[in-house]
């Protein structure tokens, strides 16, 4: 896709100065592009740019945490596939980047099926051009806030079939949504949607390893989300979202140390401080 197409002629990567077009404002900072940025792509704007300088400021990491939030996905999905699972669907799915769900799933699987779902305008509008004549994979404008919304959505409905076991894919989505939001009431209700067989796969940040990052950096997102919680889910509070689930092996850990290509130590674990798990939905 080039640069601008259905964007209104805003400019990605190119010092766009702030303008809004069609629900789209490229003078706040959006948690998509930002994170297009830090895996070097040219799908953001100069206040996603900012703001991604300003937090590794804080946490110089976080450009690391973006590349192995993707290899926990990917290493997720082969796991799922090899477990008989053909139909996915991809939350808060971001920009399209290298690898994306689709190619490896279909690599591995070529009648799978993925949805992704996002409610950004500019995944929306990318992804959709990448996925044009691609009939077993589809978009869908929604958010885990809205469940029942996302799971009747007819692009949904015509590529899933949820009287057959799905594999749900939230990796790194969660961490923003306030409890006032009722986010562990939204994913238990896409939970209850499922067949058994089914499972769910969740990444969330957490601060266990690093305190002393907690307060700079909810600081700094309330720029852009005011309505933050003040202290945010420890790996206690992520273990939540499994209720429900039997957690495969080897449980919520560092998304590093979560059926890894490459072995690390706990200590090179912890640096990626994002936890990571695969619950098995029973019945």
């Amino acid at each position: 896709m080039s640069e601008g197409d259905d964007l209104g002629g805003t400019e990605p990567s190119g010092g766009a100065r702030p303008v809004k077009v069609a629900g789209l404002s490229t003078g706040t900072a959006n948690i998509a592009r930002m994170s297009d940025y830090l895996l070097g792509g040219k799908d953001n704007f100069a206040a996603d740019r900012e703001f991604a300088e300003r937090l590794m400021t804080i946490a110089p990491e976080v450009k690391t945490m973006a590349v192995d939030t993707r290899a926990f996905l990917e290493r997720a999905v082969r796991f799922l596939v090899g477990q008989g699972v053909r139909q996915f669907l991809n939350v808060a799915s971001g920009l399209p980047t290298r690898r994306n769900t689709h190619e490896v799933v279909q690599e591995l699987a070529p009648d799978a099926r993925v949805v992704y779902v996002d409610d950004d305008p500019v995944v929306l509008t990318h992804a959709r051009a990448m996925l044009a004549c691609d009939q077993n994979t589809g978009v869908v404008d929604g958010s885990i806030l809205r469940p029942a919304e996302m799971l009747a959505h007819p692009e949904m409905l015509r590529l899933i079939d949820f009287e057959q076991p799905v594999a749900v894919l939230i990796p790194a989505r969660l961490q923003y949504l306030p409890d006032g939001a009722e986010p562990y009431k939204c994913v238990a209700q896409v939970r209850d949607h499922l067949a058994p067989g089914s499972y769910l796969a969740i990444g969330h940040a957490v601060f266990d390893s690093r305190p002393e990052l907690t307060a700079p950096i909810v600081e700094l997102f309330r720029q852009i989300m005011p309505e933050a919680d003040d202290v945010p889910r420890d790996r206690e509070k992520v273990l939540r979202f499994f209720d429900g689930t039997e957690l495969v092996d080897p449980g919520l850990v560092y998304i590093r140390q979560w059926r890894p290509d490459i072995q690390r130590s706990e200590n090179q674990a912890q640096r990626v401080w994002i936890v990571g798990g695969v619950g098995l939905i029973t019945g």
